[in-house]
């Protein structure tokens, strides 16, 4: 079942509210999951991979324990963040290499977060129900990912020890 009803112009502006003037990215991070974790229906895990050397390391996120390390080029979170292009997937479970940290995940949205064509992680975003994620809700947080990369940016904090 997709979602028609969330409001992500709402988001953008809830996330700029909690990010402004904090130019700590892990603190912004942790917000900026916590926010999509009670604002999106049907998820049951959200957070962020930022790329340390050839592999994406987990950071902050909601849900039950994660895969720690994820290969670039490997799973969706890998694929994502090698191609640099949004990883939208209707069944997991189709996904050619799909690495399964959680075997309740059945669809998944992997967005790569990138900063003057510096890659540095990945928003990923898994449902237990397939097809759980629209073209709209890909725009959608494609445009949290931007505020939030914008912010960054803005912000002198893109080179901080966290990302």
């Amino acid at each position: 079942m997709q979602d028609d009803k969330t409001d992500f112009d709402l988001l953008a502006a809830q996330l700029d509210a909690l990010i402004d003037g904090e130019s700590d990215a892990l603190a912004n991070t942790a917000n900026m999951v916590a926010l999509i974790w009670q604002a999106l229906p049907q998820i049951n895990w959200a957070g962020f991979y930022v790329l340390r050397g050839s592999a994406l390391v987990l950071g902050p996120f909601q849900g039950n324990p994660a895969c720690v390390r994820i290969p670039l080029g490997q799973g969706v979170c890998g694929t994502a963040a090698a191609e640099r292009r949004t990883q939208r997937v209707a069944d997991v479970h189709d996904f050619a290499g799909h690495i399964a940290c959680d075997a309740a995940s059945r669809s998944e949205l992997v967005v790569p977060l990138l900063c003057d064509g510096v890659l540095l992680g990945v928003l990923d975003i898994d449902s237990p129900q397939t097809d759980r994620f629209s073209l709209r809700d890909q725009h959608g947080i494609e445009l949290l990912c931007k505020h939030f990369v914008n912010h960054l940016r803005n912000g002198g904090s893109v080179n901080t020890p966290f990302i």
